[in-house]
């Protein structure tokens, strides 16, 4: 049997981002389910700011190529993603973007539309970057993601880490794997 492949990344560039920490939890629980996950940080897919002219002048920039040709290889994603003024992070926005822009004799949104995604968050705020969590569904829902149901948003982040990137709370740390381990079972049933 052919493993599902997931992506996983977080939607920030910061060193010691939270939303790193986070999504690498959840990659251990994919792989307990059965997936095959390549880990990127979206800082080695820098890319200008999505411009229609600019596009149209030079085509895609190499690394939203290259970031591409990594999400149409993947059946999954695993987003953590730090909440921005109330809504999506920046970088994450402008990643989203960039890889749905179309190339000839590409279906729009080739690499989104049927792929399952689980979707995470923490923040060193009281809500845990709930507020932008509901964002982030609504964009990869309207573009053909299946975002699965389960989510989970860490609130005072910046308390609840161990010096090796694990989760104080146990039970937490747990609702975080069982998100990639059901993005991996998911795919497993549809991918057979």
């Amino acid at each position: 049997m052919v493993k599902p492949k997931i992506l996983a990344f977080a939607g920030s560039t910061r060193t010691d981002s939270f939303n790193k920490k986070l999504v690498k939890i959840a990659t251990g629980g994919a792989m307990e389910g059965g997936a095959d996950v390549t880990v990127i940080d979206l800082r080695d897919f820098a890319m200008p700011l999505y411009d229609g002219d600019l596009e149209q002048q030079q085509g895609l920039p190499s690394n939203a190529r290259k970031l591409k040709d990594l999400m149409l290889s993947h059946q999954g994603f695993l987003i953590s993603s730090p909440e921005y003024n109330s809504s999506i992070s920046g970088v994450l926005k402008n990643t989203i973007d960039w890889v749905s822009r179309p190339v000839e004799g590409e279906e729009p949104l080739a690499c989104f539309k049927g792929k399952v995604a689980g979707i995470m968050s923490a923040s060193p705020g009281g809500l845990g970057g709930l507020r932008g969590m509901v964002h982030v569904r609504a964009i990869l829902e309207n573009i053909g993601v299946i975002v699965i149901p389960d989510q989970i948003a860490i609130a005072k982040a910046h308390e609840v880490f161990h010096a090796d990137g694990t989760l104080q709370d146990k039970k937490q740390e747990e609702q975080v794997k069982k998100i990639g381990f059901n993005v991996a079972k998911l795919l497993v049933k549809i991918t057979v």
